[in-house]
């Protein structure tokens, strides 16, 4: 079970709390007796995940969701309707 510290003594405390991580053990920062965070080692991936296995990974933990629109479709970003010869009037208006 990983030792417990608030978030004051974590904060008090973080060099020593970094050694304990380092030698294998994780660690656990509460606030008001709640846990918010671990440390725990650093575990290197035996390989890189491409962005599309990141992406994958993410959507199937729902961490997050894909647009309900592709940025292809026209509509999904629309852009202010352009008005033919908006630069005349402009230089026009200026005389």
């Amino acid at each position: 079970m990983p030792d417990e510290y608030s978030i004051y003594d974590a904060k008090a405390k973080l060099s020593a709390l970094v050694r304990q991580v380092r030698e294998g053990r994780s660690v656990v920062i509460t606030v008001h007796g709640e846990p918010v965070a671990e440390l725990r080692p650093y575990q290197k991936p035996d390989r890189p995940q491409t962005l599309e296995e990141r992406i994958a990974e993410l959507t199937a933990s729902g961490e997050i969701i894909p647009a309900a629109r592709k940025p292809s479709d026209p509509m999904a970003f629309p852009v202010g309707k352009k008005v033919p010869g908006a630069l005349q009037r402009f230089l026009d208006d200026r005389d």
